[in-house]
Formats: structure tokens, C-alpha cells, sequence
């Protein structure tokens, strides 16, 4: 080795050190281009005006909180979690609210990274891992439904970071489940990875006749979930009364399916037929695109394709929500990994997929209190479709690709959407990082 160059062990830690400081810089820099926007993190006024009401003893589901007359629409647990958020002033909740969505949009991208590639879980790699999601955080911060997230001050990154840190556990992990089975406890979105969980590890145990590590998981996370709801029940009975049996249905409580931010197919189908209660047809097309897109995540789950099994679910869930706000979606970022590593040579995909969570296409449109999403031209309902148009075409060419591979005579670089396990092509995660 030449005297003047670095030896390995000095040159190692500049990586990380320069990763670091980019995504602090961009952090930095969003976090004053959020002052400058003057965002008024609702949510997180209602979180605490949540709280305060359950300190009170009052009945959480007739509170109404902010400007906004916003109501709770989340289980009584929910309650319980944002006591901490009474325990400071306003401003300084505020301040504690970025930092800490901040500090998840790394862990969500490590987590993802851990899912994508699970090599990287191993020691060895960590530099490596944090690197890559230092990186691609100082990125993935600007997207709109991470931008928003932090302009509310909602719980999104939170509830997605709990299901991967289940999601990516080592085999044989007792504790994977108890996320997820707090995350639906929480918002019960969550609770379609217990489906997935389930179905899996049932189609698992019935080629192998053994307990499994998905079948484990989803009883673990069934087990956390009727836990904590049933000591809500114990704790809140009015209050968990009153959401179980009446809050849970009351849809319209949460906003109006047209607007433009509910990027659900419910929203979709309110803003193309002009009406804000789409009804059957909504059921109807949740039914059977949650029906297919699920079949394809389990199938993908039992052939060992954790990653794609989750996005799928994931994307499904925020699907056939009645209501999936547009913040809702931070989803876009286990995805963008996914298709980057999968697919490097793609980028008119990657890249494309990318703009639609990037370009916040579905404010373009006239939004405002007075309904105009009612009235939307062919141009503003595509325009305020984008994250569902989105979904659709990845659940799309996914099944293609899966359908592909099964041809007689298929190329063995196409398995690698059917068989993730076997030789593929895929680009490192120092590539991820220099680019």
C-alpha cells in the first residue's frame, strides 16, 4: 500500500460520516421549508386534545378539537399512547413531533432496506444498511406523503415502522406480531398483515404440517391485539363501547370520500361519479381488486418473497380503505427500494413510480371546502387518482412478470420476481448510496 494512502480502517467511517451530514442537511433544510409554509400540524393538535379529554374523563368520541372541529377516529388505545404528548407545551410537542417523524423516516428506510436485502441485517453490513438509508432518507423526506405527514403531524411513519420492525425479526423471533398487533390496535389498517400473516403460515403449515414463522407471527399479533383492546374495554367500557359499535361505522366522521387527499377506491370512485357515497360500487371493487392483490401477496409469501408480499399488502390496505388520506401512503418508500433493487435496469419504471409520489400531482386540482371535487373534468380525476393509478399498474405488471416467468422456455433473469431465493441480477447497496 502506497504511505499516502488511508489505511481501510481510517478511510472506513468518512462513508457514513458523509451520508450523515447529507441527511442532516436535508433535514435542516425541510424542516425550514415546513416553518416557511407555516404548517399547522393539526394532527397532532387533535392527538393531544385526545389525550387531554381521556386525562379529563371525558367522552372522547364527542370531543372536538382545532379550528377544523375535528373528531377522534381512531380505537380508545389510541388515546392512551398520546398521554405523553400533555406532558409538554404546545410548541415543544410541535418540535418533538418533527424530530421524532424525522428520526422514523430513517428507521422506515432502514427497515425497508432490512426487508429488501436481508443480508444486511448481518453485523457485518450494518455500516453498509445505515449508509444506504442516511442516503436515500435525505431523499425520501421530500416526497408528498412523507411531507405531509410532517406537515400534520400524524402517526403514519410510526404505525409503518412498527409492522417492518416485526416484519424484518430474525427467524425464530418470539416477538414478531406485537407490532403489528399494536399498530391495529391502534389504526386498524394494520390489521390486513395479520390476514397475510395468517393465510400464509396456514398454507405453509399444511405443505410442511409444522409451525412456521408467519403462523407464529399472526397469533402473536391476534394475541396483542385482543389484549390491548379487551383492557381497553376494561379501562375506557364507555369509550370502547361507543367505537365498536358505532364510531368504527360512521365513515363520514373522518372527512368526505371525494376529496382529493383520500387516494383510497373509494375516493377515486366519489370524485368519478360525482357523488360522495360510491356505496356497493366501492365494495364491489374492493372486494376484487383486494381480493386478487391479496392472492398475490400470499403466494408471494409462500414462495419466500417477503418483500413483496408486504408492499403488496400494504398498498392494498391503503387501497380498500374507505378513507387512506394521501399521508397515509408513506408505503411509496419500502416500494421505491423494492423496485430499484429489483429492477435496476427499469428506470422509466422506477423513475415514473417515483414522480407520482414526488410531484404532488393530486394537489394540482382545486380542493377547498367548497367541494369542487364533485365537479372534477376527465383531467383532474386522473390528476387526483395518481397514488391508486399507481398501485394498479404495480399490482399489474408484477402479475405479468409472475405470469412471465412461468412460461415454458422463460429466461432465468425473469424468475426473479417468481423465485427471489435463486441467482439474480441485483445492484448493491454501495449503489444505492453513490447514486
Amino acid at each position: 500500500m502506497s504511505p499516502s494512502a488511508p489505511s481501510p480502517s481510517r478511510a472506513r467511517p468518512w462513508p457514513l460520516v458523509a451520508a450523515a451530514a447529507a441527511c442532516l442537511i436535508s433535514f435542516a433544510a425541510f424542516w425550514v421549508a415546513q416553518r416557511v409554509a407555516h404548517v399547522n400540524m393539526l394532527d397532532v393538535m387533535v392527538y393531544r386534545a385526545e389525550a387531554e379529554t381521556l386525562r379529563a374523563g371525558g367522552d372522547l368520541y364527542a370531543m372536538r378539537a382545532t379550528s377544523a372541529n375535528l373528531a377522534m377516529t381512531y380505537p380508545p388505545f389510541a388515546a392512551v399512547l398520546f398521554l405523553p404528548l400533555t406532558l409538554v407545551d404546545v410548541p415543544l410537542m410541535r418540535t418533538l413531533s418533527t424530530a421524532g417523524n424525522l428520526l422514523l423516516v430513517v428507521a422506515l428506510v432502514g427497515l425497508s432496506l432490512r426487508l429488501v436485502r436481508p443480508a444486511l441485517a448481518a453485523p457485518a453490513r450494518r455500516a453498509d444498511l445505515w449508509r444506504t438509508a442516511l442516503w436515500v432518507a435525505a431523499v425520501v423526506v421530500w416526497c408528498e406523503p412523507v411531507w405531509t405527514t410532517l406537515r400534520y403531524g400524524q402517526i403514519n411513519l410510526l404505525v409503518a415502522v412498527a409492522v417492518l420492525w416485526d416484519l424484518t425479526r430474525r427467524e425464530g423471533s418470539r416477538r414478531a406480531g406485537l407490532g403489528i398487533g399494536l399498530a391495529t390496535a391502534v389504526k386498524l389498517t394494520p390489521g390486513l398483515f395479520v390476514v397475510l400473516l395468517l393465510a400464509a403460515g396456514l398454507l405453509l403449515w399444511r405443505r410442511d404440517r409444522a409451525m412456521n414463522q408467519w403462523l407464529r407471527a399472526a397469533l402473536t399479533a391476534t394475541g396483542t391485539f385482543l389484549v390491548t383492546t379487551l383492557a381497553m374495554a376494561v379501562a375506557l367500557p364507555s369509550d370502547s363501547k361507543t367505537f365498536w359499535t358505532r364510531t368504527l361505522f360512521e365513515t363520514g366522521r373522518v372527512g368526505h370520500a371525494e376529496e382529493t387527499a383520500n387516494q383510497s377506491l373509494s375516493g377515486v370512485l366519489a370524485r368519478l361519479m360525482h357523488t360522495d357515497a360510491p356505496g356497493l360500487w366501492w365494495l364491489a371493487a374492493a372486494v376484487l381488486l383486494g381480493g386478487a392483490a391479496m392472492v398475490l401477496a400470499v403466494r408471494a409469501a409462500a414462495r419466500g418473497d417477503r418483500a413483496v408480499a408486504v408492499v403488496i399488502t400494504a398498498f392494498t390496505a391503503l387501497m380498500v380503505s374507505p378513507i387512506s388520506w394521501s399521508h397515509h401512503w408513506v408505503w411509496c418508500v419500502p416500494l421505491l427500494i423494492l423496485l430499484y433493487d429489483r429492477a435496476p435496469r427499469a428506470w422509466l419504471t422506477t423513475g415514473a413510480v417515483a414522480l407520482a409520489f414526488a410531484s404532488f400531482a393530486l394537489w394540482w386540482v382545486p380542493h377547498d371546502p367548497g367541494r369542487p371535487e364533485l365537479d372534477q373534468n376527465a383531467g383532474q380525476m386522473l390528476l387526483s387518482a395518481v397514488y391508486p393509478l399507481t398501485a394498479t399498474a404495480v399490482f399489474a405488471g408484477y402479475a405479468l412478470a409472475v405470469r412471465r416467468s412461468r412460461r415454458p422456455g422463460a429466461v432465468k433473469g425473469a424468475e426473479s420476481a417468481e423465485a427471489p431465493g435463486e441467482t439474480v441480477v441485483v445492484r448493491e447497496p454501495q449503489a444505492v448510496a453513490k447514486e
